[in-house]
């Protein structure tokens, strides 16, 4: 198991299905952890994962970025964000909208957040998780969805440029395929096309474990098989 007992992470998004497998990885791990995240799901992962601060908050809303900075962290891993499908011609201004503050907004807020510590300390990874539909640059039924996604990565992509002198480094993963959950078999998905979120965790900790000069910018995880 890596040893992350130095380090503190932020995780937004807690109380997912993604983030609650991770916040398991990372507390074994030894990490401090900060959960973010909204309501009576927040409040299931705190109840499960032991926590040095537990902060409800609207990453959408620019006061956030307020209440994060209270919190000294040396990684942050964004989760925080959410799915819907309409066809391009159906699409109107207010999905898109929706779409990219629960896809990038809330990374943009996280990020001014917890950025003027790390490069306080010269020191500092910032994990977000984008999509499939984002790594292919294609996304039939989901195309504001793809955009936000391509946005998150776009934007750590050229934060790790910018930051990667002052020891701040980015970081995008990208899960190949649909996350077994709960809703996505009561959608209809079969278990083989799906990725364990457990799988998915010890991809996150292999990328915050790597030495100085192994740094990993992006990664790509795969199911067994896909449709």
């Amino acid at each position: 198991m890596a040893n992350l007992s130095s380090s503190t992470v932020m995780l937004t998004g807690a109380g997912g299905a993604l983030a609650t497998a991770i916040a398991q990885e990372l507390d074994d791990a030894g990490a401090q952890m900060v959960l973010v995240g909204r309501g009576e799901a927040l409040a299931r992962a705190a109840d499960r994962i032991p926590a040095t601060e537990v902060i409800d908050v609207d990453l959408s809303d620019p006061a956030s970025v307020a209440q994060l900075k209270k919190v000294k962290v040396d990684i942050l891993v964004h989760t925080a964000g959410a799915y819907s499908m309409q066809p391009v011609q159906k699409a109107t201004t207010d999905d898109l909208r929706a779409m990219l503050d629960a896809n990038f907004l809330t990374l943009f807020h996280a990020v001014q957040g917890v950025l003027p510590n790390m490069i306080k300390n010269k020191d500092g990874i910032i994990l977000g998780v984008s999509a499939a539909q984002a790594a292919r640059n294609t996304g039939p039924g989901a195309a504001l969805y793809t955009a936000s996604k391509a946005a998150l990565g776009a934007y750590l992509n050229s934060l790790n440029d910018e930051l990667k002198s002052k020891g701040v480094r980015g970081c995008v993963l990208y899960p190949m395929g649909a996350i077994d959950t709960p809703a996505n078999r009561d959608a209809g998905m079969k278990w083989e096309t799906m990725i364990d979120p457990r799988g998915l965790a010890k991809s996150v900790a292999h990328i915050l474990t790597r030495p100085d000069r192994a740094h990993i910018t992006d990664i790509k995880v795969y199911p067994d098989e896909e449709e």
